[in-house]
């Protein structure tokens, strides 16, 4: 790889409302993605309990003693394995532990630290039965690149979200995902011209993760190149390690800043020389 070039994986695994299997599987991935070579391993939403909307029941008991636990051994295996880690799980309410606890995704550094939490703000009504909406979008620093996080619905429906993150100077924004169980098939496009339209409003990479169902599967974990393209995908209905190589030079924000020369890379390439345009560059 080269010096601006990061290794990336995204998990699309199975889920199931079992906390030990899914633990199974989170540490399986994490082997995978270090054998694989990946600075960062992105899992899907909620990937440590079961996501409450039809993978688990609204009303499963919360375990914080045993859900920080988890977080504790994975974060201590992502610092043996120098992997860093974007993780879908829950975080219980501070104030009331048996409360609706918040949809979140744990950020944890290549040294085994764990950074910080991003809890989903924008519910759909099925998340609002189960969980407690966050209000703030946060960025961090891994591997030597600022990252943003937004979550499934508000990453997908809301430009804003993504936008945030981006002001906050991320280039690289990880969508952990649940869009499974049921069949609305007819989202897939959907789903995936809004991924791409995250990536290419901001000029900046998107990776998306979903998990992986054998039934219904109304998305697929892709990563969208800041220009709006497809970089990678994987196939629906499997379970897969999708691993990429990301030129992190190519995130430039040019459409978010409205930067014309950037711009003007981004739509014409090499077909169009400045002078064709220089009368309209901003002083």
């Amino acid at each position: 790889m080269g010096e601006t070039s990061l290794r990336i994986a995204l998990a699309q695994c199975r889920q199931v409302n079992d906390f030990e299997t899914n633990a199974r599987t989170i540490f399986r991935f994490l082997n995978e993605a270090a054998a694989a070579q990946a600075k960062i391993v992105c899992f899907p939403e909620t990937q440590t309990v079961g996501y409450r909307v039809d993978i688990a029941r609204p009303d499963t008991p919360v375990e914080p003693d045993r859900l920080a636990e988890l977080h504790r051994r994975i974060a201590e295996r992502c610092g043996e394995l120098k992997l860093a880690c974007i993780l879908g799980t829950e975080t219980p309410l501070t104030k009331n532990p048996n409360g609706k606890p918040y949809n979140s995704a744990l950020v944890i550094s290549e040294a085994g630290k764990i950074l910080g939490v991003h809890h989903k703000n924008r519910l759909t009504p099925l998340d609002a039965i189960a969980y407690s909406p966050g209000t703030t979008f946060e960025t961090f620093d891994l591997c030597g690149v600022r990252i943003g996080v937004v979550i499934c619905f508000e990453g997908f429906r809301f430009a804003d979200t993504t936008r945030e993150c981006v002001r906050q100077g991320a280039q690289l924004i990880f969508h952990p995902q649940n869009n499974t169980t049921r069949p609305n098939d007819w989202k897939i496009p959907i789903h995936h011209a809004m991924l791409v339209t995250r990536a290419a409003e901001n000029t900046v990479w998107l990776a998306s993760c979903n998990m992986c169902h054998e039934q219904h599967q109304n998305c697929r974990s892709m990563i969208v190149a800041p220009d709006g393209r497809i970089h990678a995908q994987a196939e629906l209905k499997r379970e897969e390690l999708l691993v990429a190589d990301l030129d992190i030079n190519l995130a430039t924000q040019a459409m978010f800043k409205f930067d014309t020369d950037g711009c003007a890379k981004v739509l014409f390439g090499n077909t169009v020389a400045r002078d064709e345009y220089a009368g309209a560059v901003r002083s």
